[in-house]
């Protein structure tokens, strides 16, 4: 909104000229987003410790968590208002990357609120159905492959996807591009909720994709760039930054509650929606697959559950002490803070070999 008052009035004041600028724009958009977590969590979390609006904690996971229980959830109102809120008021709104993505917050944020309210409502740990949730991410899943179908962010790698590492190899999807829309989108919205068990765990490496893409978008909207690094180049995908770095500074607002002890959960109103707009974004500037490598702590976790429910229906035993992985760790004796601060270096490491991807192209 602010670009869209200020870069127009640049003509007779000069200095406004600022706006017109993504670097400008994105450290303000973190610095805004981080604020209102800041200023509106204190008051979030006592709305919801009067509304009793508390985490019900799984009776058959790690004894340690049980004191956890009775936890304010539901957090990630306080996320979605500080993202929804920074970037509309940094962001150019004409721009349609930045439309989609604040409507898939604002689809998936309600979807995890339904699951929220359920879980509160039943007293239980079981909130909307595996199948009902699933069938929710999978209609706006297929929505915007519509729409990249009809209105691909680049038309001469519209059905094509880029390895990793590699200049000039690329996987052509063709018709099978739409499932592989909904099966990034879906399966990234329910990697992040599955990832989301330890204080900090999720946020923290949310927070360090969601840095990394920023760059990425950048540099994709940046066709000098993007010829020089040989990656793709989406036209208005730099705008896509301005968004992440609103994930970025609502994540560190967000950490400074959620981190050991934590003073308030994010629930599956905040995982949902912050899973999903990452494999959006990751779909928009055509780095679909380089996301498996900056998600891999979320892959991991997936892969753990996936495993684990083989494995038990074809031995009746359990590959894994407890699935997710990280609860895994945490029956082999580790401490809650050690496992999440092993997985955000396991994340920066991941994040770092991603950026490699571009040099050894």
């Amino acid at each position: 909104m602010l670009y869209h008052i200020f870069y127009r009035l640049s003509s007779i004041f000069t200095p406004f000229n600022v706006f017109q600028y993504i670097t400008f724009r994105a450290a303000c958009t973190l610095l805004t987003s981080l604020l209102i977590c800041f200023v509106a969590g204190p008051c979030i979390i006592k709305k919801l410790e009067n509304f009793k609006i508390k985490q019900i904690v799984r009776i058959d996971g790690p004894a340690t968590h049980l004191s956890k229980n009775g936890t304010p959830t539901m957090g990630g109102l306080l996320i979605l208002l500080s993202v929804v809120t920074s970037t509309f008021l940094w962001a150019r709104l004409d721009n349609r990357f930045i439309l989609w993505l604040l409507t898939g917050t604002l689809w998936l944020g309600f979807l995890g609120f339904c699951d929220d309210y359920l879980k509160l409502k039943k007293r239980n740990s079981n909130g909307l159905s595996v199948k009902g949730k699933i069938f929710g991410q999978t209609v706006f899943s297929a929505v915007l492959a519509a729409y990249l179908n009809f209105s691909p962010v680049n038309p001469e790698f519209a059905t094509l996807v880029n390895v990793p590492f590699l200049k000039s190899f690329f996987i052509n999807f063709s018709f099978f591009y739409a499932l592989f829309v909904i099966i990034v989108i879906v399966g990234s919205s329910n990697a992040v909720n599955l990832t989301d068990g330890l204080d900090g765990l999720a946020i923290g490496n949310i927070t360090i994709v969601a840095f990394s893409l920023a760059l990425f978008a950048y540099f994709a909207g940046h066709s000098q760039i993007a010829n020089y690094l040989k990656i793709i180049n989406v036209p208005g995908a730099g705008e896509i930054s301005i968004f992440l770095f609103a994930v970025v500074g609502s994540g560190l607002g967000f950490l400074w509650y959620n981190s050991h002890p934590s003073e308030i959960f994010m629930g599956d109103t905040g995982s949902l929606f912050l899973g999903g707009v990452l494999g959006m974004s990751s779909l928009f500037i055509k780095q679909e697959l380089i996301l498996v490598i900056l998600g891999g702590v979320f892959v991991i976790e997936v892969l753990s559950v996936l495993v684990q429910i083989f494995y038990y229906k074809r031995t009746g035993k359990k590959l894994f002490k407890m699935a997710p992985f990280h609860h895994h760790c945490e029956m082999l004796g580790l401490s809650e803070t050690k496992v999440t601060v092993r997985f955000w270096i396991v994340g920066i490491i991941l994040a770092i070999l991603s950026f490699t991807s571009l040099k050894l192209r």
